[in-house]
């Protein structure tokens, strides 16, 4: 009985040391790239979202109640991507980022902590953001399809797609004039 007990003891213990190691079919190599890829994608929503509600927070000027809702709508939909942006890492064996600091050493987007910001830099800096979000998610969607990794890449597509209109709307508020008539 107690070399039963002892032999289960080690064995939780060995588990409770053991990295977290989701099974998947999918090669070390695979897990390792798409890891990285979409880490950076996930550090990077983050740091859009972020600034996202920052810019809705301190919009001003006329046009303040439609921007402000704008840009509430698209912090929202960018907080929506993040949970299943990290569940996915973990689902093809990867492991997710950790910390504030993290995100801050792996965003590819820049911050900004200017005092006041005109509302028309806001959209504009919000537009390219989500532009260069876009071609990152376009990279990630090649990643996986070089490890076969469908479901990322189907995920990644509706996250294109969403991405574009947020910046397609971005685009079409900050907008002078009214164009021809």
């Amino acid at each position: 009985m107690k070399k039963n007990s002892a032999s289960k003891t080690e064995s939780l213990k060995a588990r409770q040391k053991a990295p977290l190691a989701t099974p998947s079919d999918l090669r070390a190599a695979a897990t390792r790239d798409i890891t990285g890829a979409m880490n950076a994608i996930l550090a990077d929503v983050y740091a859009i979202y972020l600034k996202t509600k920052n810019f809705h927070w301190h919009m001003s000027g006329p046009h303040f109640r439609d921007y402000h809702l704008l840009l509430d709508e698209q912090g929202d939909q960018l907080f929506a991507m993040a949970d299943p942006i990290a569940e996915r890492v973990r689902k093809v064996g990867g492991t997710t980022l950790r910390s504030i600091g993290q995100i801050a050493r792996t965003q590819r987007v820049l911050d900004n902590d200017a005092d006041y910001v005109e509302p028309q830099d806001m959209l504009a800096e919000l537009r390219e953001d989500n532009k260069t979000l876009a071609a990152s998610l376009r990279e990630a969607h090649g990643v996986c399809e070089e490890h076969s990794d469908i479901a990322t890449a189907s995920l990644i597509e509706v996250w294109i797609d969403e991405t574009e209109r947020r910046t397609w709307f971005l685009f079409e508020a900050s907008r002078q004039g009214s164009g021809p008539a």
